[in-house]
C-alpha cells in the first residue's frame, strides 16, 4: 500500500511533470462534465410529469427497494415530534448552537433589506431541499440549506430524503427538521423526487427553487429541470484543495486530505512550494489511513481522486490554484495564509490558517457548505440567503422625465427597427 501511495506525489523536478499536471487538470474538468446518466434519468423526470405519484412509488420500489403509497410519502408530524423528543440531549444541543451560527452569519450578509426605490427584493416562496440518504444521517445539509432559506423569508421549505433508514428517514433528520418547524417532509429521493418537486404530484406541489447536495442521479436531475425551477448549481464530487509552504504542519495537511476523502468518492490535492513539506504529508498520509475505520474505500479514492503537486514556486502554486477553482480551499501557510488568501479569485470557501478546518465550515462557522464544485467556482458561490430572495427591478418616470428622454428612446428603437416602441414613445409626446 505504502508504494502504490507514492505515486500521488509529483514534483516540478520530474521529466514528465508537466505531461502529468495536465493530466490532472483535465480529470478535475471532466468531474464536472455531463454525466453519462442524464439519459436515464430523462427517461425518469418525464415518466414522473406523466404518471407522477405512482411512478414515485415504483421507482422508490426499484431503486430503494421500499414500498410505499403515496399516502405514505410524507413523514407526519408526530414522527418529526417523536424523533425530536428522543435525541439525544447534547447532540441537540451542538444542532441548536450550530443553527443559531448560521442563522447570524446569514442575517448579517443579506441584502434582502437593501433599500432602493429601482428595486425591490421578495423571498422565493417555495423551496425544496434534496438530503443525501447515505449510511450516515447528514443533518447539516438541512441546517446550511433550511436556514439561509428562512432568513430570506421563504415561507414555504420541504425536504426530500430517500428512505434508506429502516425504510424510512434517518431520526436525526426529521429531529433537526422539528427543530427548524419544517414540517413538510417526504421519505424519496433520486431523480423521482427532483422530478416531484419540479413538476407536482397528486400528493407533492411543486417548488420554485431545488437546492442541496446528492449523488449523480439527484445532480444530473437538477441539471435536467433548471429552468423549469432554479436550482443551487451542480455539486459533487467532494474535494478540498491545501495550499502548504514549509510553515504548514503536515499532520494537519494529511488528517484535512483524509476528512475530504471520506466522502468516498472525494477528491483531495495538496500544492506546496516545498519538497520537504510533500514528503512529510504522504509520510502522514501513510500513518494516519491506518487508523481510519473506512480505510479501504479511502485508500481507493486517495489513489484515484488525489495528487500532492509540488510547484517551482508559491506563485505558480497560487496561478494554479484559481486554475483549479476548488470547492475548499485550505491555506496552511503560517502568517502569509492571509496575503495569500488575497490573491485567490476562483474557490467555493476559503479556510485560512492551521486551526480552521474544512469541518470548521461542514457544521459550524455559518457560511453554507453548499459549495460550487468541478471549478465551477470560477462563475459560482457558495449557497446563502441570499439566493432565496429575487430582484425586481422598479421603473416610474413622469412626464417630464420621459419627454427629456423621448427623442434618444426613439431613436435606438428606430435603429432596431422596432417601430411600435417608438411609437409608445411618441404617442406620448403628442399634444392633447
Amino acid at each position: 500500500m505504502a508504494n502504490d501511495l507514492n505515486q500521488i506525489l509529483i514534483s516540478y523536478t520530474q521529466p514528465d511533470f508537466e505531461e502529468k499536471w495536465m493530466e490532472i487538470r483535465g480529470k478535475l474538468y471532466s468531474a464536472a462534465a455531463f454525466d453519462p446518466a442524464s439519459d436515464e434519468a430523462k427517461k425518469i423526470a418525464k415518466i414522473v410529469l406523466k404518471n407522477k405519484d405512482s411512478d414515485v412509488a415504483k421507482f422508490t420500489k426499484e431503486f430503494d427497494d421500499v414500498e410505499l403509497t403515496p399516502e405514505q410519502f410524507r413523514i407526519p408530524k408526530e414522527e418529526l415530534e417523536k424523533a425530536h423528543n428522543q435525541i439525544d440531549k447534547d447532540l441537540l444541543g451542538a444542532i441548536r448552537k450550530s443553527i443559531k451560527n448560521v442563522r447570524k452569519y446569514q442575517q448579517e450578509i443579506f441584502i434582502g433589506n437593501f433599500k432602493h426605490t429601482g428595486i425591490k427584493y421578495t423571498p422565493i416562496e417555495r423551496v425544496g431541499i434534496c438530503v443525501p440518504g447515505a449510511s450516515a444521517p447528514l443533518p447539516s445539509t438541512v441546517i446550511m440549506c433550511a436556514v439561509p432559506a428562512q432568513v430570506a423569508g421563504v415561507k414555504e421549505i420541504v425536504v426530500v430524503s430517500p428512505p434508506r433508514c429502516k425504510g424510512t428517514i434517518h431520526p436525526v433528520i426529521l429531529a433537526v427538521c422539528h427543530e427548524l418547524k419544517i414540517d413538510e417532509v417526504y421519505r424519496i429521493g433520486g431523480v423521482q423526487a427532483v422530478a416531484a418537486l419540479t413538476f407536482g404530484t397528486e400528493t407533492i406541489v411543486c417548488v420554485d427553487k431545488i437546492v442541496g447536495p446528492g449523488n449523480k442521479w439527484v445532480q444530473t436531475a437538477k441539471r435536467i429541470v433548471f429552468g423549469i425551477v432554479g436550482i443551487d448549481s451542480i455539486a459533487g464530487p467532494s474535494e478540498v484543495l491545501i495550499i502548504a509552504n514549509d510553515n504548514a504542519n503536515p499532520a494537519y495537511a494529511a488528517a484535512d486530505m483524509l476528512s475530504q476523502l471520506e466522502h468516498a468518492p472525494g477528491s483531495s490535492v495538496l500544492f506546496t512550494d516545498s519538497q520537504e513539506i510533500a514528503e512529510k504529508t504522504l509520510e502522514e498520509l501513510k500513518k494516519q489511513i491506518q487508523q481510519l475505520k473506512r480505510k479501504d474505500e479511502t485508500i481507493e479514492c486517495l489513489g484515484k481522486f488525489s495528487k500532492i503537486v509540488v510547484f517551482e514556486d508559491m506563485n505558480d502554486v497560487i496561478r494554479s490554484a484559481n486554475i483549479f477553482a476548488s470547492e475548499h480551499l485550505e491555506i496552511q501557510c503560517g502568517e502569509q495564509s492571509r496575503k495569500i488568501a488575497d490573491e485567490i479569485k476562483n474557490a467555493g470557501a476559503i479556510f485560512i490558517g492551521d486551526y480552521s478546518p474544512v469541518a470548521v465550515g461542514d457544521y459550524w462557522a455559518g457560511p453554507s457548505h453548499t459549495l460550487p464544485t468541478g471549478t465551477t467556482a470560477r462563475f459560482a458561490s457558495a449557497l446563502s440567503s441570499n439566493d432565496f430572495i429575487k430582484a425586481t427591478s422598479i421603473i416610474e418616470y413622469k412626464k417630464r422625465k420621459l419627454t427629456k428622454s423621448s427623442k434618444d428612446i426613439i431613436r435606438l428603437a428606430k435603429t432596431e427597427g422596432l417601430d411600435a416602441h417608438a411609437k409608445s414613445i411618441e404617442i406620448r409626446q403628442q399634444k392633447k
